[in-house]
């Protein structure tokens, strides 16, 4: 079997791989697909059904937002800041409500800031990374990623 290394961390991933399965970084699409990888963002509705969404139109209106894209084949799951805060665990009542053991009940929060929005650990077991780096708080900027568990999230503002 062919395999490619990942030029992130350098993990050995079958060729046909189109992310690092240590990392998760984009390493290419392998299928001849095109040049850029797609993911269908959505929510779930009030029923449970899923709706497709524009994430563009989303952090427009909400001002920022929060896409899953990797960890328990919710890839593409949003979640809009739609307020000043935005809490993150295995709480059910969590905005993010991320249901797996590598996630605290109440786990992480973003918060809106005269300065920005941060994001907080909020005393978790397994940590918060913010860009691979374990936080207690940061200050977050449009693309970074964000890791609680086995989860990793894309903070997207306008």
């Amino acid at each position: 079997m062919a395999t490619s290394h990942c030029p992130e961390c350098g993990h050995v991933n079958p060729e046909t791989a189109n992310y690092c399965q240590k990392c998760g970084t984009f390493i290419g699409m392998r299928d001849g697909a095109g040049d850029e990888p797609t993911t269908t963002t959505y929510r779930v509705g009030e029923t449970g059904e899923i709706e497709s969404i524009d994430i563009d139109a989303e952090v427009e209106l909400a001002g920022a937002a929060l896409v899953i894209r990797s960890g328990g084949g919710r890839a593409g799951e949003s979640f809009p800041m739609s307020d000043d805060r935005l809490a993150i665990g295995r709480s059910p009542e969590a905005g993010v409500f991320l249901d797996d053991v590598t996630v605290s009940r109440n786990h992480a929060l973003l918060v809106s800031r005269a300065d920005g929005t941060y994001i907080d650990d909020l005393g978790s077991l397994n940590g918060t990374y913010v860009n691979r780096s374990r936080i207690e708080s940061q200050k977050l900027e449009d693309g970074d990623e964000i890791q609680v568990g086995k989860y990793k999230l894309s903070y997207l503002e306008k």
